[in-house]
């Protein structure tokens, strides 16, 4: 199988009417927090940075068992199993591995049913687990035997996200201006960008009880490990597409 390259509180003192210069800071900063970035009250630095370890990896252990031959629903199913014996609760949204012309739709629109992974094929995968209170989410592109339109669009899908990551780190633009960026490269690159798939907030459990805009419509610069970055490209003759995606993180959280 060929890959696609492959958030201290001071002590206390009897008198409550005074505050620290740290307090005031804290405050004001919390205050400076968009509502659409907020977390909830088990948001953890360290639980974000596990629950998207453990999504990469379950990722690879899904990809490993996808053979040729295997009908789209039972890929679905192992997939889900992958979780489960994982210790990783299926959350948000549902399990998806589309293979061959599935791969050109939006999540919300169903897979065509009984489609057969080929010989010379493509597939994608796309987990929301959740891992204690905290929120994973990732997908990745997969080529079995050869193919080498499938081969590129599946490398350059996850190719398109590292570049924008580092437009993100390097020039702090707008999700809007970020996905508008996404749209001229991918052009650049012989893709159509979906801006079905905009991406979306991500938080400790549930994250819609905060924010369920998109990241493309948000105008201010995302902050890291707030944000899911979703890249679909797909061919201008809608014959096939690949997806990556994964945490906004800067590059000290990277790995």
């Amino acid at each position: 199988m060929n890959t696609a390259l492959n958030a201290a509180s001071s002590d206390m003192t009897d008198d409550t009417t005074d505050y620290t210069a740290d307090d005031t800071t804290a405050t004001a900063a919390a205050q400076r927090v968009h509502p659409a970035e907020r977390v909830g009250p088990a948001f953890s630095v360290d639980g974000m940075l596990l629950a998207r370890q453990k999504t990469r990896r379950a990722i690879r252990d899904i990809a490993a068992r996808v053979m040729p031959g295997m009908v789209e629903e039972d890929a679905v199913d192992m997939a889900k199993q992958v979780l489960l014996d994982a210790g990783l609760a299926l959350s948000w949204h549902p399990t998806r591995v589309r293979f061959g012309t599935n791969t050109i739709k939006p999540m919300k629109q169903a897979s065509v049913a009984g489609v057969i992974l080929q010989e010379n094929d493509l597939f994608f995968i796309d987990i929301a687990p959740r891992v204690e209170a905290w929120e994973g989410d990732g997908g990745a592109s997969f080529v079995v035997g050869r193919h080498a339109d499938y081969e590129r669009c599946a490398r350059d899908a996850e190719q398109l996200f590292h570049e924008l990551r580092a437009i993100w780190q390097r020039e702090r633009l707008s999700g809007r201006a970020l996905y508008a960026r996404a749209d001229r490269i991918a052009r650049t690159m012989g893709w159509e960008l979906n801006f079905d798939l905009p991406g979306h907030r991500v938080s400790d459990f549930p994250h819609a009880t905060i924010h369920t805009g998109p990241l493309a419509d948000y105008d201010l610069s995302p902050s890291a490990m707030r944000w899911i970055l979703e890249i679909h490209l797909r061919d201008p003759q809608r014959r096939y597409g690949a997806f990556f995606e994964d945490m906004l993180l800067d590059d000290a959280d990277y790995r």
